[in-house]
């Protein structure tokens, strides 16, 4: 009988996707229609602690000093009885997190909450299962969580089913000098999440085509991040980005998660990159914009996106590393 708290404090990354991840094949192991790639973010962190107390009467989740309740915590006790599965416990936990940075915007904080989540929880358990069975058990969580696992740049193996679906990192945070400038034009919490969202792609008429070209745009976004090809990596993102919101707005109900601020961003991001600048544009599940640049092109980006209209704040983040155990 366990009569002492098992504890553990995780620390991930979110990541931005260059290849999105739009549509599941299995929605309740989010399995995905195709495979992914992203950079994970340093210096924007999701900390999470987890206690197993056997006090506790029922599964806890406190978000940046907040009780949750409701969809919020019901989700992440959900994801806790994979782990209690796994481990052969049975004892409620409590869980707290906090992130630097905006929630539920389309920065991805989902996929570094799963993926803190993850470690913690197992390590709290008892459980060690190495990187792969780690992805796989955040990708349980959210699908984007696997890639922010391993870090680096990590593409989602989408896998045969639920055992060979997770990510590897291709190339890691130090084999290319870029910068994210996450561009914050709305910190609002989005109407519609992604969960929701992967369900409405299938009655999108372009999810199709979508999907059909993804593993071209794999191979062009692989080749362009391990031969450091901005231009490559450039043109592949900004197209890769379109598709998904193209089948995002023709979805039924629709989903518009630009605002006009969004496109502002994006027009001139483009026009930087005519005029020679090592710039480009990608935008996940929300309105904020990751401008994508080469380290010696963000200072002169981050200064010209502040001066847009409609500019919030921009984010700098670098490729950051994986999820880990810190004290």
């Amino acid at each position: 009988m366990i009569t002492a708290k098992l504890q553990a404090t995780a620390l991930a990354h979110p990541n931005i996707a260059f290849i999105k991840y739009w549509g599941n094949r299995d929605d309740q192991l989010r399995l995905p229609l195709t495979g992914s790639l992203s950079m994970a973010l340093d210096g924007l962190d999701t900390v999470t602690h987890v206690s197993f107390d056997p006090d506790l009467a029922a599964d806890r989740f406190i978000l940046n000093g907040m009780e949750q309740s409701g969809a919020a915590l019901n989700r992440v006790a959900s994801f806790l009885d994979h782990v209690r599965q796994l481990a052969g416990i049975n004892l409620f936990a409590q869980v707290e997190s906090s992130n630097n940075y905006p929630s539920s915007a389309g920065i991805a904080s989902s996929a570094a909450a799963f993926a803190a989540l993850a470690l913690a929880a197992t390590k709290a358990a008892g459980l060690e299962l190495g990187e792969a069975g780690l992805s796989r058990l955040a990708r349980l969580g959210s699908g984007s969580a696997c890639r922010s696992v391993p870090g680096g740049f990590a593409e989602w193996l989408p896998g045969s089913g639920d055992a060979d679906s997770y990510a590897v990192q291709i190339a890691p945070p130090e084999h290319w000098d870029l910068v994210d400038l996450i561009v914050v034009v709305d910190r609002s919490e989005k109407a519609v999440g992604s969960s929701a969202g992967h369900k409405l792609a299938a009655t999108s008429p372009l999810q199709a085509l979508r999907v059909a070209g993804v593993p071209e745009r794999l191979e062009q976004c692989r080749t362009a991040i391990l031969m450091r090809d901005f231009e490559r990596l450039a043109q592949v993102v900004e197209l890769d980005s379109e598709w998904m919101h193209a089948v995002m707005r023709t979805s039924n109900p629709p989903l518009y998660y630009w605002t006009p601020a969004t496109e502002v961003v994006i027009w001139n991001v483009r026009a930087w990159r005519a005029q020679g600048h090592a710039v480009c544009a990608t935008v996940d599940a929300g309105p904020n914009v990751h401008v994508i640049a080469l380290a010696e092109e963000a200072a002169w980006a981050e200064a010209q996106l502040r001066a847009l209209p409609g500019v919030l704040e921009v984010l700098k983040a670098k490729p950051g590393g994986g999820a880990r155990i810190i004290n």
